[in-house]
Formats: structure tokens, sequence, C-alpha cells
């Protein structure tokens, strides 16, 4: 019981980090195209990773592991941020993020397919009720709607969901910042390549809103929120903490509208705690 409270919570300190993500990346595709943005984001994660890596001595991941985390590098190193960036040319932070709420649904489904998992049927009731309200909620908002972007969107939340449940059966065996530092480490050529030739072509011009959401997304969204998230996967399980992610739309949303100055619509409050209803659920019967 103490490892699953203890999962929960570290799960939800990853979810209150990522939550600033696509508003911060959102501020960054202002300076940055969104490849220089994905690979540059990594690089310097990457940089990081290692170096916590080389000072804690960690052992290298076993021959076997190489392809999960390359399937974790996929998804959460490449697939997620590069789609994300590229959405945000079409739709606003504020329509986008709350596609993050079927981000649930998709960890849960790739849990079981990559994990293992089986929760109880009525999991899953409370799982398809709360990434219902989301949608339902996206669909009412709009909020710039683009086919585009939302193809973009939906396909980033795919890769993403293989990624998270890939990561946590990782973290059962190397710990959770260990499988997102070795991913980013195994990420680090291509992406170091991609950032020399999609650098700017002049630095003078871009503001520092776009260099603070470069760090943020860089050191928070890639690296420090991992390091809670796979933990919170691994130790409470990866249907039922994942549910965590019906609340990031909805603190995406908030942050939008503070530091974007986006339009949050008051019906966000109603369905936030509804939200919170099936989070509740589904940590009862996952």
């Amino acid at each position: 019981m103490r490892g699953g409270t203890a999962g929960w919570g570290s799960g939800l300190v990853g979810i209150l980090i990522f939550s600033a993500s696509l508003p911060a990346t959102r501020i960054a595709v202002g300076g940055f195209t969104p490849l220089f943005l994905t690979s540059a984001r990594a690089v310097i994660a990457a940089i990081l990773g290692a170096g916590l890596l080389l000072a804690l001595r960690q052992r290298q991941p076993a021959r076997g592991d190489l392809a999960s985390l390359a399937l974790v590098a996929l998804g959460v190193v490449v697939g997620f941020p590069l789609l994300t960036a590229l959405a945000l040319q079409h739709v606003g932070a504020a329509h986008s993020v709350v596609f993050v709420g079927l981000l649930p649904l998709a960890t849960a489904l790739f849990g079981v397919l990559r994990g293992g998992e089986r929760p109880r049927a009525a999991f899953w009731l409370f799982s398809v009720v709360g990434a219902a309200a989301v949608a339902g909620f996206a669909l009412v908002q709009g909020g710039g709607a683009s086919a585009a972007g939302d193809l973009l969107m939906t396909a980033a939340i795919l890769l993403c969901g293989l990624g998270y449940a890939e990561g946590a059966v990782l973290a059962r065996r190397l710990g959770g910042w260990q499988v997102i530092s070795w991913s980013l480490v195994l990420a680090l050529p291509a992406m170091a390549v991609l950032a020399v030739a999609t650098r700017p072509s002049a630095w003078a011009g871009i503001g520092w809103p776009a260099w603070g959401g470069l760090a943020y997304v860089s050191v928070f969204s890639m690296l420090v929120g991992f390091v809670f998230w796979y933990r919170g996967l691994a130790l409470g399980g990866i249907a039922g903490v994942g549910q965590l992610q019906l609340l990031q739309p909805f603190l995406g949303l908030a942050l939008a509208g503070w530091l974007l100055g986006e339009p949050v619509a008051p019906s966000m409050l109603a369905v936030t705690g509804l939200v919170v209803l099936c989070v509740a659920g589904a940590k009862r019967f996952a």
C-alpha cells in the first residue's frame, strides 16, 4: 500500500511538471522551428542525463533493454515533442492541451499490451468516462481547431502512451531517472545532428520568452518530470497512475490562460471536478 501511495504522489509531481510543457512549447516555437526545438531540448536533456549517469556510476543497460529504450526514445524524446511542436503551429495551446486527456486511456491500453496489467472492468468505465469528458470539453471549447493540428496531436498521444508504458516497465528494473537518461543518450547522436542542421541562421532576434520556453522543456519536461513520472508508474501501476494525466489538460489550460492570455472556458471547473472523480474511481479499481 505504501508503494502505491508513493507511486501516486510521485506521479502527481510529474504531472504538475508536465502541465506547463505545451504552453512552454507554444512560447518556444515563437523563436525556434519545431525541428530545432525538438532536437535542442533532447540534446540539452541528454547532456544532463549523461552527467548524472557518469556521476552516479550507473551500469550500462543490458543488450536486451536497448529495443525498449529505443521505443521510449521514439515516443517521448522524439515523437511527442516533435509532433506537438508541429501541431502548435496550427492550433493554440489551450486547444491542443486537451488532447492530453486522451493520454491516460492510451497509456492504460499500452500498459495492458506491454506491461501485462489487467485492470478491473470498473477501471475502464472510469477511464472512458474521464476521456469522454475531456474530449467533450475540447469539442465545446473549440479554440482554433485544425484538422492537421488535431491529427498531429492524436499521433503524438499514441506515441507518448507507448513511451510511457514501455518506460514504466523498464523503470521496475533500471529505475525511473535511469530509463529517461539512457533513452536520451541513445537518441543523442541523431538529435545532435538534427540540432546543428536546423539551428537558427541568426540568434540575435530570438527573444527571452523563447529561450525560457526552451529551457523549461529541456530541463523539466524532458528530464526532471520523467524522474517522478516513471517512478510513479513503476510503483503505482501504469494503468492506474496513468489516470492522473486526466488532470493535466486543465492544469495546462490554466497555465495557457495565465502565461499566454488564451481564453479559458468557465465550464473548465465543472469538467475538472468530474475528471477528479474519474481519477479517484480509476485509482480504486486499478
